[in-house]
């Protein structure tokens, strides 16, 4: 692991960003976070502002599709599914 350290579940947000950018070629919008973790937008909004502040994502506030990992891509967890509990 890099000098970076974060938590399982703001790994697995890491890893979707940096696996849907890859695919899709822009990096994801809010919106496509809260749909694959099925959860509100105020708690991916949440997460996204931590993981700026923690430096391990860097975006423009108030522009969309601006989020770019900050992590090398070889530190991140396998993006997994999101249980449906």
């Amino acid at each position: 692991m890099g000098e970076k350290v974060f938590s399982e579940k703001q790994g697995q947000y890491l890893a979707f960003v940096y696996a849907y950018t890859e695919i899709n070629g822009v990096p994801p919008a809010e919106a496509d976070l809260r749909r694959y973790f099925q959860t509100t937008a105020p708690t991916v909004h949440s997460m996204i502002k931590r993981l700026d502040t923690l430096g391990l994502v860097s975006r423009v506030p108030g522009k969309g599709r601006t989020l770019v990992i900050q992590v090398d891509p070889n530190d991140l967890p396998l993006l997994r599914r999101p249980r449906l509990d």
